[in-house]
């Protein structure tokens, strides 16, 4: 069988689901740490693989949040945000909506215009020094409740606060007693202001969240979508309206939405039509990155380079890039893989 790595890694990509807290390398957290001295975090990135290793999807939540916790300055987030874009350049990411938690730094301190200007200041650097384009998702942390729902519709629609880099609004937490028409005010908020629906859903829960979010909160993607297969109906309802599932395989297994990477239903997924988006979700903390998500994606689907660089494109057309910049990054894709395939 062809070694796909050499493609992948060359291959030029756009991520969907990628979290900004979550995609601190292990050098980042470890440096986080240690200026924060009464946080349990490890100062060792050696010993985050072990601090990263969870029972269930609540023991994720508790780690994520143990990380979340280290972003307390504007410095802290600002050096966050590059880094996390330097890793995502040298996986010939081009494009990149980050999903953003800013309740879970301003309720710790950090003055909102500051955070702004952090975000701000690391996306404009990084598109200028390894020409990657960083677009933000601000998403409510659903574990904290309307408070936090609430404050962050402020913070994404605001003028004068809102930032320039932001194009989406998202849920994202726990999923288990956390019902998604309770934020509808909230989206309803968002989408009037001109921005996406991206909720979390349907991960660590059934169907109905789903369609909760398509119905209430007005999806144009679904994060996750892992049980969309539970629902003929609900399967081909995604596939008739082209709307994508931001699929993270790793993330899956390692939070123990599915038992076992073979059993993963993006097969199935991809079987009733729907646009499937591969993602890597937090990957320092899976130990993965969207590299390895697309190597995943290749064996589970039995993809070739031309199937793979059409995973590449189903993330071009799901995003919420502009046009010329769609039809711009499709073309290198295209081009780059007759180059490989010519070789």
């Amino acid at each position: 069988m062809t070694d796909l790595h050499p493609f992948i890694a060359g291959l030029p990509k756009a991520e969907l689901h990628v979290h900004h807290v979550g995609s601190a390398s292990p050098r980042i957290v470890a440096e986080l740490a240690a200026r924060h001295a009464d946080s349990k975090v490890p100062t060792d990135p050696e010993a985050l693989a072990d601090y990263f290793t969870f029972t269930d999807f609540a023991h994720f939540i508790e780690v994520y949040l143990s990380v979340v916790d280290l972003i307390r300055t504007p410095e802290d987030v600002r050096l966050l945000t590059y880094e996390v874009a330097r890793d995502m350049a040298r996986q010939n990411i081009r494009y990149a909506e980050l999903t953003i938690t800013p309740f879970s730094s301003t309720r710790r301190g950090i003055d909102e215009r500051a955070f702004m200007a952090a975000i701000e200041d690391a996306r404009r650097a990084a598109e200028a020094e390894f020409g990657t384009v960083l677009r933000w998702c601000f998403d409510i942390p659903g574990e904290a409740g309307l408070e936090a729902a609430a404050e962050t519709a402020r913070l994404a629609t605001e003028d004068g606060v809102r930032p320039e880099g932001l194009v989406s609004f998202g849920l994202g937490g726990p999923e288990i007693g956390v019902p998604r028409p309770q934020f509808k005010p909230y989206f309803d908020r968002a989408i009037a202001a001109g921005l996406h629906s991206v909720p979390h859903s349907g991960e660590s829960t059934g169907p109905q969240s789903i369609w909760d979010a398509l119905t209430e909160l007005r999806a144009e993607r679904i994060g996750h979508g892992t049980s969309a297969t539970q629902d003929p109906a609900l399967l081909k309802h995604l596939a008739d309206h082209r709307i994508a599932l931001e699929v993270c395989p790793t993330s899956n297994l390692a939070t123990r939405v599915v038992a076992d990477l073979a059993d993963h239903p993006v097969k199935e997924m991809v079987a009733a039509g729907v646009l499937v988006t591969i993602n890597s979700d937090d990957p320092p903390m899976f130990g993965s990155d969207l590299n390895n998500e697309y190597a995943v994606a290749a064996r589970l689907l039995d993809l070739d380079e031309r199937g793979l660089a059409g995973l590449a494109k189903n993330a071009i057309e799901a995003s919420f890039l502009d046009p010329a910049g769609k039809t711009k990054l499709a073309a290198e894709i295209d081009d780059y893989t007759a180059r490989w395939l010519a070789r």
